[in-house]
């Protein structure tokens, strides 16, 4: 394999940071829930867990998990595994344990920063984030090529994937956004609001590198648009990264406050920006109140790819960043006219080194450039665009059956294979409806099969919160083309009378039930909240169950992790289980 990720002339991320270090110790480098950093401090902060990893025989080539919760030390693990020359592999505490189990096996860990014992952690040496007093490790000069870190996308065969980016390819990146202007020139405040097993956080947290100020979002920021408000105002923050749902919950409390003298800059990306939202931040951007800019790019491609402010009259997905070429071929790898539907292809220093462990998928997916004369390669991207005569790129869908959701990449093959895990569904299979979300059709095995909420409790044990389908709906037979693929055009929708039962004997019955009635209220927007009414029924998703968790543990002091939500999804069992906690028991 060519040396894709060569960039001799690009200045590494560390050594970046060394300069920031240098040119001011003092300025603030991490505002998180938890503690702030300086510079100097995350320097220091940074050489000793990176010492310890050194002592453990750790460098390039090596993966170091980081299972964390959200806080200073986010920033702290993975630049110190950089500092110890190895790559991070993000564990996000609030998956199932049976995915991280299979995470970490896949990435064959050498060791695991994290606060807690876990039981994926068997095996490997632990070490936790704070400082001890060790020897900052011998200064580590990197290849371009050497690993940076590996995020696991969605798999189509219900295994998730493993993407190995390289050092230079996140230089590459950086050097790119600064150059087209979406890194501003002066210092930034920069909220870091991504999940860091969501490759968009690499272009959130690697700002402190170039001397920006990070300040962490805890879940409760992130959901909250009234505390985010706050939040921004009182830190400053100049920069907010998020995806077109995301902006979409929040818009309406942060678009109004919008101070003109320090206009807000967003970065979104991850799915389409609709064209009713690219319309109000281009009149945004108009009247001065925030600038936004889109961004696209494949895990694959090092997040981003290409990237445009938003103005004008609609959606496009810009130009190719600075050292990326983009492709529109046929399926004969040549390229299409302008105004041409075709595939996109990716090349160029930011292509990801490949799958972990999957020789025969990367070689399927990273093939041959055959427009560049030094042996490189180019990623299918599997994007369906067409571009116009001054090289804007417009996506127009997938040639696959992979889908976003919230701004996550989801194979519906992998939520399949964990509905058909169950031993009393025959058959499955998951789609995607505008106004529903991810939506799961199955058929029993035997004469009754799971509830959907035994489904759901299944797949949420199985499948991170974002994957788990929204309604399920029970079918005696899956409908059938001609050619014996299943008729997506023929699922029923889900049934709002079954989805929903009506209400039990009595009404609600106690405090706990009262309070998170009034937080379902606010949450969904809905006011006739029942006591067995199905939290996912009425709409939830992972992104408001954040918020239900946030609000609970204000008002009753109760925490949980959104995991619970998906246990007890009808408001009666979550009270029950709320109650048990609030008594010290676990239900």
């Amino acid at each position: 394999m060519a040396d894709t990720c060569e960039l001799p002339f690009l200045t590494d991320l560390v050594d970046r940071f060394r300069q920031a270090v240098r040119a001011a110790p003092d300025r603030t480098a991490v505002i998180g829930p938890d503690c702030s950093l300086t510079f100097a401090e995350l320097d220091a902060r940074t050489a000793d867990l990176a010492g310890r990893l050194h002592a453990l025989g750790i460098g390039p080539g090596d993966r170091v998990g980081v299972g964390l919760p959200r806080g200073a030390d986010w920033v702290v693990a993975p630049l110190a595994v950089w500092r110890a020359g190895a790559a991070y592999v993000p564990l996000d505490p609030a998956h199932p344990e049976a995915r991280l189990t299979r995470v970490a096996a896949d990435a064959g860990l050498r060791a695991l920063v994290t606060d807690t014992a876990a039981a994926w952690s068997t095996g490997v040496p632990v070490l936790a984030p704070g400082p001890t007093g060790t020897t900052a490790p011998p200064r580590v000069a990197p290849a371009a090529q050497d690993p940076a870190y590996v995020v696991h996308t969605s798999g189509s065969t219900g295994t998730p994937k493993g993407v190995e980016a390289c050092r230079g390819g996140v230089a590459a990146l950086v050097a790119g956004l600064e150059q087209r202007g979406v890194y501003a020139d002066d210092h930034r405040v920069v909220a870091w609001n991504a999940s860091m097993s969501f490759d968009a956080s690499v272009q959130q947290w690697v700002r402190v590198c170039r001397g920006d100020t990070l300040v962490v979002l805890d879940d409760a920021d992130r959901t909250d648009p009234h505390r985010l408000a706050a939040l921004l105002a009182e830190h400053g923050v100049t920069d907010l990264d998020l995806t077109p749902s995301h902006w979409e919950a929040l818009a309406p409390h942060l678009l109004p406050q919008a101070p003109p003298e320090r206009m807000l800059r967003l970065l979104i990306g991850g799915e389409p920006v609709p064209p009713r939202m690219w319309r109000e931040l281009a009149d945004a951007y108009t009247e001065g109140r925030i600038e936004a800019f889109n961004l696209y790019g494949p895990t694959e491609t090092t997040v981003d790819a290409t990237a445009c402010r938003i103005e004008g009259p609609g959606p496009h997905l810009g130009s190719p960043l600075p050292r990326v070429r983009a492709y529109v071929l046929d399926g004969a790898l040549r390229p299409v006219p302008a105004g041409t539907a075709g595939e996109l292809y990716l090349a160029g220093p930011g292509l990801a080194n490949g799958y972990t462990g999957r020789p025969a998928l990367t070689a399927e997916r990273f093939v041959a450039d055959p427009f560049a004369a030094d042996g490189t390669r180019m990623y299918r991207s599997g994007d369906e665009v067409r571009q116009g005569a001054d090289g804007t790129l417009e996506f127009l869908g997938r040639t696959d059956r992979q889908v976003k959701v919230r701004g996550f990449r989801v194979e519906l093959g992998e939520v399949e294979a964990a509905l058909r895990s169950h031993p009393g569904v025959g058959g499955a299979v998951a789609t995607v409806r505008e106004g529903t979300g991810l939506l799961a059709h199955y058929v029993p095995s035997d004469g009754s099969g799971p509830t959907p909420e035994e489904l759901r409790e299944h797949t949420a044990a199985a499948l991170p919160g974002y994957m788990v389908p929204a309604a399920f709906v029970a079918l005696d037979a899956l409908p059938m083309t001609v050619s014996g693929k299943v008729d997506v055009r023929a699922l029923p929708a889900p049934d709002a009378a079954t989805e929903r039962p009506g209400p039990g004997p009595g009404g609600l019955d106690g405090e706990i039930e009262e309070l998170i009635a009034g937080v379902w209220s606010e949450v969904l927007g809905r006011d006739d909240i029942h006591p067995d009414d199905d939290f996912f029924a009425l709409g939830g998703h992972s992104l408001v169950a954040l918020r239900v968790v946030s609000r609970l543990k204000k008002r009753i002091g109760v925490v949980m992790p959104t995991k619970d939500i998906y246990r007890h999804p009808r408001l009666r069992d979550l009270a029950g289980h709320a109650e048990s906690l609030r008594a010290g028991r676990t239900a």
